[in-house]
């Protein structure tokens, strides 16, 4: 368990750092891509957690050449994983964190999902009620790697950037907390990296 008593709230990324939603996001990525006829990969799509569906679009526009509609590429995404009907688990090492600070340290959400799918997983899982703010693509200007999301989480709270550190699960997500100016907890694979 990490001793967070230095700060003052935590902001946690929402899938794969609090719900395991990934393989289902995955999965969702994967039909899209096949229907879009871009090239299905698995580890470029996961790099990419945190950022912004509409952003992922573009980027792939971008790497394979291609020009799809970004909102109608969008919608598809969102339906698929919606028709996956996914009722993930929350992952059981932050879950942990959460509740031995609850009451001691403000907590909020920092995601890039959109607000609708954000609230309702949320809400499905129960951990809604332990947040004081919820940040999604659909709030701000500019995604992951942006520091934007997690700023906004900070200010939300009533707190400064570095009084609050961050959990994630990937690359993105890690470089969003640096550029927020938050120290940033990596959690790989469900389990909670402490730095050396």
């Amino acid at each position: 368990m990490p001793d967070l008593s230095r700060y003052k709230g935590i902001v946690f990324d929402m899938d794969g750092t609090l719900i395991d939603s990934m393989g289902a996001h995955g999965l969702a990525w994967q039909q899209t891509c096949e229907k879009y006829a871009y090239p299905f990969d698995g580890e470029y799509i996961h790099d990419l957690g945190g950022v912004p569906t509409r952003e992922i679009v573009k980027l792939l526009n971008e790497k394979y050449g291609l020009s799809h509609d970004l909102d109608e590429v969008t919608e598809t995404k969102r339906l698929a994983f919606l028709a996956l009907n996914d009722n993930p688990n929350i992952i059981e090492d932050t879950f942990e964190v959460m509740q031995a600070y609850q009451g001691k340290l403000k907590m909020g959400v920092g995601t890039g999902s959109e607000r609708n799918n954000a609230i309702r997983m949320l809400t499905n899982t129960g951990l809604l009620e332990h947040l004081e703010t919820v940040v999604t693509a659909s709030d701000v200007t500019h995604g992951k790697p942006h520091g934007e999301t997690f700023k906004t989480a900070a200010t939300n709270m009533g707190l400064q950037a570095n009084e609050c550190v961050v959990f994630e699960d990937t690359e993105i997500g890690r470089l969003a907390a640096k550029n927020a100016g938050m120290d940033c907890i990596m959690v790989i694979n469900g389990k909670i990296v402490l730095p050396q």
